[in-house]
Parts: structure tokens; C-alpha cells; sequence
């Protein structure tokens, strides 16, 4: 009955839509013009061959149901918003990676306050200053991101300042905490268990990011450029114990878009220094240095052909810890960034991450019409320090005997709107074929490859 329970509503609602959403186009809504209403309802199946995490055996499935609805009212400089995240999961199996990452049952996503107010960038600038629980996508999103295809979305508590200008100049000022998700034990998670979020007073999240549209108009035309410096601070609270990180990470961004017949370019690089302990026990109270860093790099053309297809080469590092006995942690952690959209597909998947990690790539993009869209990418997968983790799978060789190739790694997404802006179907496949660390490391992962594949639903309004 679970099952059917789960299933049920959301299938007599998507079905429901793509009968009728294209005839309601146009009518006006049922609400008052100072208020909006939207939302999502998404359903997605996931299905993995062979593992790759530590203790890993078989394989595994999931199905999982995401309801997002947001509402705005609007009373000219103020606005209201309130945003509901329902995240439920059915299917699992005793291996599943289930984490509050995956399940999240009906909780508060958003809930602020927007002001708007002077810009602070010069003649035609504007602002707007969000304070409450809110969430926070800045730039390529690496830093920062509002993740789109994990069940569960990051939220923020406190203060995000925004000045623009009309050519596309940013300026975003950040202080913040992380809220955490509840439940997070293993028995809770599968029974989709209603537990409220709170916030990690323990924890501060800040940044100053600044981007510059159009850099060199008449050199590099549509070339735009960032800076920026993100922290976090951490102390010990009664509910939570922390690795009490004191992090400083400035960095920067060079990024042109892709356009049909022109090259693109995305570079990106930060550095990461500041100090942490070795683990989260109250017990330990030793700082190791930090000295962290990451770079991405794409070059890409878009041809000007029928489908626009794309062709960009890519490589992605994240630096990794040499030695575990140095008093020194200079393994790049991903903290709040995103990781889907540059590596693999994630949820009971994603064996990539950026830490301790050189990946170089080669991917593929076409755009049959404005309903299809897909993406084809391979990459070779390298450990940066083959002393120190493969982060996701929790596999290590001290002695970096085992080597440093993970192995080929593809990954793929095709994506069709059934009724535009409303219905899209979306399909993914990604496969992991083992390379010497994989295969040598102790309690390393049994057989060759790892394969995952989803099916995925999404009814927008």
C-alpha cells in the first residue's frame, strides 16, 4: 500500500496535466495579482549494476518523489515568500546510500523576507537584501548552488545581498547558516519519517562574489569575469560537533557562453587555506594546517550546423591530501557547490566529487529542436594524491600502492518536453569501468564496472 500511496498521486497528476496544460496556456490565475504560486512535481527511478562504495554487493534501486511549491507575495519594495520541499523515498535496500540528502519529508525550504534597496554598483544599478531561511545559487554554482537533481535542496539561514545592473554586473554579499535535515538516521530515512529542520548555529557560511559582464568588448566580445572569497567557520554546539573548519577560499572566473559558431571558454580556480581538526571528536583538539585548492577548465565550440552541437574538452582537479601524518589536511572538501553538472550523474551514483581528484574529459552536447535536448561526456578519472581517498567510495591507500587511476568513467542525459515549460521526461545512464586503484585497494569494489541508469518525470506550474 506504501507503494501505491507513493505512486498514485503524482501519476494521476501528471497524467492530468498533459491532457490539459496546453488549453489552460493562457487563462489567468485564480489568485490576486500581488500573489504567485508555483511549483514542481517530480518523480524519478534510479537503478544501479555493481558497487563501488566500500562494502558495496549486488545491486540496488530506488524510486524517489520530490514536491516543491512556492509562494510570493508581492507589496511593491517588500515581498514575502514561503517555500514548501517534500522529499520521499521508497525501494530502498539495506545497502542504499540513503541519506538526508535523498529523503527529507515535508519541511520549510524558504521563508524570508525580500527588500529591495539602492544597488551600490553605479547609474542603473539595484539591489534587494533576503533575510530568513532562504536558498543560495551564485555564479557557475561550484562554490554554491541550489542542486536541481538531488531529492533534497540545501537551505540557508540568514542575510543574501544582491546588486545588479542591466548589462549583467553582480554583486552578491552572503552571511549565513546551513540548516540541517532531518531525519537522519538510517530506520527514520526509509520510513520517510516527519522530522523539522533546524539550523546549525554552530556553522557560518560567508562570501563576497563579484562578476563583471562583457570584460574586453572589443578583444574577447561576451567574455565575462568574477572574483570572488568564500569562509566558513565552525565551532562545537550541544547538538553538534564539528571538524571546527576556519576556512578562507578566494578565487576567480573567466566564462563566455556558449553560442553557435564561436568558442566558449569556463576557467575557474580557487584556493582554500585556513585550519580544521582531523575529525569531529570533541577528543580532538590538534589544528592541521589547510592548504586546499581546485581548478575546472573547459575549452568548447558550438557548430553552426543543424542540432548546434558542441564539443568541448574539460579537466577538473581538486587536490588531495599527501600525507596523513603531517599535521596538514589539503584535501579540497566540496562543501556547498554542485558536482552533477560538471562530473556524473549523483543520488545512489555519483562515484566523482571535487576531492583528491584530476579528471580530464571530453564531452558532447546537440539541441535537435527546443524540445530535445542531450549530453554525452567521457572522462578518464584520477586520484590527485594516490596516498589519499576516493572521497565517495571511502576507499584508501595510505602507501599509494594501489595507484591512482579510478577508471573510464561516462555519463549521459537526454531530455524531451512533453508539453513545453510544463511536462519534461528526462533519461540518464552512467557507467564507471574500473581502472588499478579500484582494483587493488583494500575491501576495493568486486567485479569491473559499475553501471546506473533513471527514468525521470517533472510537471512544472
Amino acid at each position: 500500500m506504501r507503494i501505491i500511496r507513493f505512486v498514485l498521486f503524482p501519476a494521476l497528476l501528471l497524467a492530468h496535466v498533459a491532457f490539459v496544460a496546453e488549453a489552460q496556456e493562457d487563462e489567468p490565475a485564480p489568485w490576486p495579482d500581488w500573489l504567485s504560486l508555483q511549483g514542481e512535481q517530480r518523480i524519478r527511478y534510479e537503478a544501479l549494476s555493481g558497487q563501488f562504495r566500500r562494502g558495496g554487493e549486488g545491486g540496488d534501486q530506488l524510486l524517489l518523489s520530490r514536491f516543491l511549491l512556492t509562494c510570493e507575495a508581492n507589496f511593491g519594495p517588500v515581498s514575502l515568500g514561503l517555500e514548501f520541499q517534500d522529499s520521499r523515498t521508497e525501494l530502498s535496500r539495506s545497502g542504499t546510500p540513503l541519506t538526508n540528502s535523498i529523503a527529507n519529508p515535508l519541511d520549510v525550504l524558504q521563508a524570508y523576507v525580500k527588500v529591495k534597496s539602492p544597488g551600490g554598483l553605479g547609474a542603473g544599478s539595484s539591489g534587494e537584501l533576503i533575510l530568513g531561511r532562504q536558498t543560495v545559487s551564485i555564479g557557475s554554482k561550484r562554490q554554491i548552488e541550489r542542486v536541481d537533481f538531488a531529492n533534497v535542496i540545501k537551505t540557508y539561514t540568514g542575510a543574501h545581498w544582491i546588486a545588479t545592473k542591466p548589462r549583467g554586473d553582480e554583486l552578491h554579499l552572503v552571511y549565513v547558516v546551513p540548516v540541517a535535515r532531518f531525519p537522519s538516521d538510517r530506520e527514520s530515512l526509509v520510513d520517510n519519517d516527519l522530522v523539522a529542520n533546524e539550523e546549525q548555529w554552530g556553522r557560518r557560511i560567508w562570501a563576497v562574489h563579484y562578476r563583471r559582464a562583457n570584460l574586453f568588448p572589443q578583444t574577447a566580445p561576451d567574455l565575462w569575469g568574477e572574483l570572488f572569497a568564500y569562509g566558513l567557520e565552525e565551532r562545537d554546539t550541544s547538538d553538534l560537533q564539528t571538524p571546527n573548519r576556519s576556512y578562507v577560499a578566494p578565487g576567480f572566473r573567466l566564462y563566455r557562453r556558449p553560442q553557435p559558431g564561436q568558442w566558449d571558454i569556463d576557467f575557474e580556480a580557487a584556493l582554500r587555506q585556513g585550519s580544521r581538526h582531523a575529525t569531529s571528536n570533541p577528543g580532538d583538539v590538534q589544528d592541521l594546517d589547510v592548504d586546499a585548492s581546485m581548478l575546472f577548465a573547459v575549452f568548447g565550440y558550438t557548430f553552426d550546423r543543424p542540432w548546434q552541437p558542441r564539443l568541448s574538452f574539460e579537466y577538473y582537479y581538486a587536490s588531495g591530501d599527501d600525507d596523513p601524518n603531517d599535521n596538514r589536511f589539503d584535501q579540497h572538501e566540496r562543501l556547498f557547490g554542485s558536482r552533477r553538472s560538471d562530473l556524473n550523474n549523483t543520488s545512489i551514483h555519483g562515484p566523482l566529487t571535487p576531492a583528491n581528484l584530476s579528471n580530464p574529459g571530453i564531452r558532447l552536447e546537440v539541441v535537435p529542436n527546443q524540445r530535445w535536448d542531450a549530453r554525452l561526456k567521457y572522462s578518464a578519472a584520477f586520484l590527485a594524491s594516490d596516498t589519499d581517498a576516493w572521497v565517495i567510495a571511502r576507499l584508501r591507500d595510505p602507501s599509494g600502492r594501489s595507484g591512482d587511476f579510478i577508471g573510464h568513467t561516462i555519463d549521459s542525459r537526454v531530455r524531451y518536453w512533453i508539453v513545453p515549460k510544463k511536462l519534461r521526461l528526462e533519461f540518464g545512464g552512467s557507467a564507471l569501468f574500473f581502472g588499478e586503484f579500484a582494483k587493488n585497494v583494500e575491501d576495493g569494489p568486486a567485479g569491473h564496472r559499475t553501471l546506473f541508469g533513471y527514468a525521470q518525470l517533472t510537471f512544472s506550474f
